[in-house]
């Protein structure tokens, strides 16, 4: 490892043309932050899989490393608070899908063509027509509706991911949940859907989406978390085939592909194919649990609310080699968020305390669709109305200099100014989500923060759209991102990471010592939640 650690930082110090480890600033100087993520990126932890004993090995030194730094247990059970789960796996060996052209069955390739999504609990078998229905989104602020002037009854909705650049990112990415966009198309009818990815907001290649699909999905095993009633079929489809989908249409998918890339309004209507499928699940119950730890304020009213600081700690395990390396660490997804916790608890251990409460917040299941922290934010182990804000991390990057912090929800609560000022006060600029398609503000845990009223962000090291530093990052998705490549060989910045750790303890201690608690802002979407 201290091989490892030596040669990650001489390459980032000569890709960068920056000294590893120059001016540290005053809390912080990278090391400590790379020491532990090398220690829970380490093939000891097994890829930290959700339920798994590398997860629990990584969970007891996390517990360890907050004892260390005075913060006290604050789940339901000491430090931790334990989550039930349901794991599947789609037999596909016993399973099958094919199109239904003029009659004759046309079979689908899974894993080439498309495959099934297992989050849910799908029909053992099902047969509907086809309906295309754009973007699949219908958004009552904005008087928009995909779904207007179709007969969905009993049919399975293809969709393009993705949203037209007349609807606001944050708003878009909310109606793109996959509970919320159930409940439209159910109401509407609907019995499945099939989602086509967007190429302008696809991470990885589908040849790894679709290596990925070994993987085994999970849900909440409590059943008032069930949001998918009525739902037979979820389907992802490649978009390199998903010709065959619009056959006989006078439609074709690259054109509709060019649109959605564009953000442009994509047309609606039945398509010639019906869908049939067999499908055979495999579910068994899965344990495991998030770590909650709290340091007292020192204000005798205050103390009684919480900053909340998050970042999960799994990651996806063991899974199919890519280059002969079959453990996905998770190094930058996300032990660097974790690894920043823990820094900043450790940096807190020797200072006075501020004067809210803080909870140091490690959900479990992020990967399998954020359920760790949508269990907590439902079950708080703490009185409920006291989290006066959320800050979470996740896969930060801090592989280029940090110039620029991307910060997600940047203009939805007065969270956005103190950010904004604390980064100013680093040299550094802030920006919003350059890249919408990606729904990055609902893709990681802040949102089940959000979803119950609670002002909250996400940040990240960024860049300017088209920049070399930008190609770094596009690079890294497409190499790194739930690949065993993200692992502690790849070249990291320290000073970057140091610099953003220095953001977060700032913005931290700001939100903890404010007179008053984070707003929404007035003509915010999602200031809607704040009575929740």
């Amino acid at each position: 490892m201290r091989k490892t650690f030596s040669l990650a930082v001489l390459i980032a110090s000569a890709t960068f043309g920056l000294p590893a480890l120059s001016a540290p600033p005053s809390h912080f100087d990278g090391k400590t932050w790379w020491n532990y993520v090398s220690i829970l990126a380490d093939d000891n932890m097994e890829g930290r899989e959700t339920g798994s004993a590398g997860l629990r090995r990584a969970q007891a030194y996390v517990v360890d490393e907050l004892k260390k730094a005075g913060a006290e247990p604050a789940g339901s059970n000491g430090y931790y608070q334990p989550v039930k789960f349901t794991s599947r796996q789609v037999v596909e060996k016993d399973s099958s899908a094919a199109l239904i052209k003029g009659g004759k069955e046309e079979p689908l390739t899974l894993g080439d063509d498309a495959f099934f999504s297992t989050r849910i609990d799908l029909a053992p078998s099902v047969e509907a027509s086809l309906v295309f229905a754009g973007y699949g989104l219908k958004i009552p602020e904005k008087n928009y509706d995909d779904l207007a002037g179709l007969d969905l009854r009993n049919k399975i909705v293809v969709i393009i991911n993705g949203s037209p650049s007349e609807i606001p990112g944050p708003l878009a990415s909310h109606y793109q949940v996959s509970e919320e966009r159930w409940k439209t198309l159910r109401a509407a009818g609907a019995i499945g859907l099939i989602g086509i990815p967007n190429p302008a907001s696809m991470d990885i290649p589908w040849s790894r989406m679709s290596l990925n699909r070994s993987h085994p999905s999970m849900s909440l095993a409590d059943p008032q978390f069930d949001e998918s009633k009525g739902i037979k079929l979820s389907m992802t489809f490649n978009p390199q085939r998903a010709q065959k989908l619009f056959d006989g249409t006078g439609h074709n998918v690259a054109d509709l592909l060019a649109l959605a890339q564009e953000r442009k309004p994509l047309p609606h209507f039945p398509l010639l194919a019906s869908f049939k499928a067999r499908i055979k699940q495999e579910s068994t119950p899965v344990e495991s649990a998030n770590i909650v730890a709290r340091l007292t304020g020192s204000d005798p009213r205050l103390k009684s609310e919480y900053v909340v600081l998050s970042a999960h700690l799994d990651h996806i395990g063991i899974g199919q080699p890519i280059n002969g390396d079959n453990l996905y660490n998770g190094a930058m997804d996300n032990a660097s968020g974790s690894a920043v916790l823990l820094d900043v608890a450790r940096s807190l251990a020797a200072s006075p305390r501020p004067r809210r409460s803080l909870i140091f917040f490690f959900p479990t299941a992020e990967e399998k669709g954020l359920l760790g922290s949508k269990y907590f934010a439902s079950k708080l182990t703490v009185s409920p109305k006291s989290i006066a804000a959320d800050i979470n991390i996740d896969m930060f990057l801090p592989i280029v200099p940090l110039k620029i912090l991307t910060v997600y929800g940047l203009a939805e609560s007065n969270l956005g100014d103190m950010v904004s000022d604390v980064a100013r006060s680093q040299n550094v600029e802030v920006q919003a989500d350059p890249e919408p398609l990606r729904n990055i503000f609902i893709r990681s845990d802040q949102y089940n923060f959000i979803r119950h009223g609670v002002p909250s962000l996400a940040m990240k090291v960024g860049a300017q759209p088209g920049s070399p530093e930008a190609k770094i990052f596009k690079d890294w998705l497409t190499q790194r991102y739930h690949a065993p490549s993200d692992d502690l060989k790849q070249p990291v910045d320290l000073s970057a990471a140091a610099g953003f750790e220095e953001i977060i303890r700032g913005l931290l201690m700001a939100v903890a010592g404010n007179d008053a608690r984070p707003q929404w802002k007035a003509e915010s979407f999602f200031s809607r939640y704040a009575g929740n």
